[in-house]
């Protein structure tokens, strides 16, 4: 039984493509391996099994997928690094959503194991996963994506969001704001410059999804950050603003 909370007239449903692997160190970056090991422990080879969760967002009208996972076009040498699960269209079956229900698709930002599902190779050729859905990304992650830059470039792969963009099914985004009534973009920076949150609203309820700002419960302290993060005292900056924002909302976090 997958993980599912009604909000107002919502209900949010958390799927799962499964856990990939992630060094220790890089995952927490400045924190010290005696503290962070209480919290997740590592194996033999200090690699962290991560889970990788998608938000189904059903509002009675459309069905909004919040990010897609890793997928499964990694490349033989990044599966082998990081091992992934590609479980979400079964997650999704489970809950009994098929990908042509999509209506709308979120990726808070253009990493590999934010955006894998966007596409399905067929033919050679990377095709849309959500055939009927509207897809939305930060416009600043794709233009970060071109740069292929020597920090974070091999996060970016482009079969993910690039035929998406061609064809017009991808919506890359200049500003916060409402997608859809009871759901809005945010941008959240500090992971990446720009990041997006997802606000979700209904008869005043409030969730958000805060993707790479807070990435497991573990990294809830202000100061406890990844080594992915390019701007770490951003994040801790952005943190405060958040936890602000879902006090004074009484807000849930999703992950």
């Amino acid at each position: 039984m997958l993980p599912t909370y009604s909000l107002g007239d919502f209900e949010l449903t958390i799927l799962s493509d499964g856990a990939y692997y992630l060094d220790g160190g890089a995952f927490f970056g400045i924190i010290p391996k005696p503290l962070w090991e209480k919290k997740m422990p590592a194996d033999e080879r200090n690699r962290l099994a991560v889970g990788l969760n998608s938000l189904l967002i059903r509002t009675g009208k459309q069905n909004i997928l919040v990010e897609t996972g890793i997928g499964n076009k990694l490349g033989a040498r990044q599966a082998r690094i990081y091992q992934p699960q590609a479980m979400l269209l079964q997650s999704m079956n489970s809950a009994g959503i098929k990908p042509e229900q999509i209506d709308i698709v979120v990726n808070s930002h253009l990493h590999f194991d934010h955006c894998g599902w966007n596409t399905v190779i067929k033919d050679g050729v990377a095709v849309p996963t959500f055939p009927n859905a509207r897809y939305y990304a930060p416009e600043g992650e794709w233009l970060v994506a071109q740069e292929q830059r020597e920090r974070d470039g091999v996060s970016y792969i482009s079969d993910n969001y690039d035929p998406l963009i061609r064809s017009g099914q991808m919506q890359l985004l200049r500003e916060d704001g409402e997608i859809m009534p009871g759901v809005s973009l945010g941008n959240y920076p500090g992971h990446t410059r720009a990041m997006i949150a997802v606000m979700i609203e209904s008869r005043g309820q409030q969730a958000c999804y805060i993707s790479d700002l807070i990435p497991t419960t573990a990294h809830l302290d202000l100061v406890w950050g990844m080594g992915y993060d390019l701007f770490p005292l951003e994040t801790i900056e952005n943190k405060k603003r958040y936890y602000r924002q879902a006090i004074s909302g009484n807000e849930a976090l999703a992950w």
